[in-house]
């Protein structure tokens, strides 16, 4: 019996929302309101172009030169970006995940990571999307350290808010009020920078017109429960998207090197645990204890 590329459809509906997640890393394949799209998204027997929807564990974004220290002792990771001499995206994002729990509206999968040369640390994960008519999707990563010794970590997601259009037409609006200058290579070139004054300033309603946007914002505005908001907004309509407290840096990437129907199509709105080579340098970098978890959230929804 022939299988997609991608393994095993979870697809979810609730009111007018529905969502479908893949086996092969438990990425968020698509997800759409009244059918039309709120992400981008692509075919369950391609493999997912430019991280759509991927969770991004035991780091996001990129390690320089796959190197790093821990606890005085230095590893070596396989360098998967090779352009740019970094590791990138972490460890499980083609990987086979299992079905936990399954219902109409959610879905729970699970992976353990074990131990590899370049991340001899062994995790278990823990998903769920969920999907509710009023408040859209709901997603919850939670990892618990299942080895004897610490472990480093950090994660993300990369899903591409979309509005139908192109970006050049759409009105953004970011919550950072900070943001994180990088070299050529996409790693930090120093502290970060105050958002004011700069093209990177989105806390107000803007017009993307024909600006590329690929870099990190911390120093988040946040709701009374401690959510922060990305809105993108259209012609005809907006799609938004949430990350709690646990995620203090938010990448954005306007989805200029990714394939030609996408081009430019959506916004990669990435929630991240650190910086770009938190790995590397330890900024942000969480210390698992063995036995210990650490939990996040987002989400997106119509309007």
């Amino acid at each position: 019996m022939s299988e997609n590329t991608t393994g095993e459809q979870y697809r979810l509906t609730a009111g007018d929302y529905a969502a479908t997640v893949t086996e092969t890393g438990a990425g968020l394949r698509g997800l759409s309101h009244r059918g039309e799209p709120l992400l981008l998204s692509y075919s369950p027997d391609e493999p997912a172009p430019a991280a759509f929807g991927q969770l991004l564990v035991p780091w996001p974004n990129r390690v320089d030169r796959g190197r790093y220290t821990f606890d005085g002792t230095e590893y070596q990771l396989d360098v998967s970006e090779p352009e740019l001499d970094c590791a990138i995206h972490g460890l499980v994002r083609w990987t086979t995940w299992r079905p936990v729990r399954q219902e109409p509206h959610a879905v729970t999968l699970a992976y353990s990571l074990h131990g590899s040369t370049g991340y001899p640390f062994r995790l278990d994960l823990e998903v769920t999307y969920t999907l509710d008519a009023g408040t859209g999707l709901t997603v919850r990563l939670v990892t618990r350290n299942a080895g004897t010794r610490p472990a480093p970590y950090a994660h993300g997601t990369h899903p591409y808010l979309t509005v139908g259009e192109p970006l050049d037409d759409c009105v953004l609006t970011l919550p950072g009020h900070r943001y994180q200058p990088v070299d050529a290579r996409m790693l930090p070139s120093g502290p970060t920078v105050d958002v004011s004054g700069t093209e990177y300033d989105f806390t107000t309603p803007r017009r993307i017109g024909t600006q590329a946007i690929d870099v990190a914002f911390t120093g988040l505005d946040r709701d009374a429960d401690g959510r922060a908001w990305v809105r993108l907004e259209g012609s005809r309509r907006a799609t938004r998207f949430w990350l709690d407290e646990s995620q203090p840096w938010l990448e954005i990437y306007t989805a200029d090197q990714v394939p030609p129907a996408s081009h430019r199509r959506g916004i990669g709105v990435e929630p991240m645990t650190g910086p770009p080579n938190a790995l590397g340098s330890g900024t942000g970098l969480i210390r698992l204890a063995p036995g210990e978890s650490y939990a996040g959230g987002w989400g997106v929804l119509h309007g």
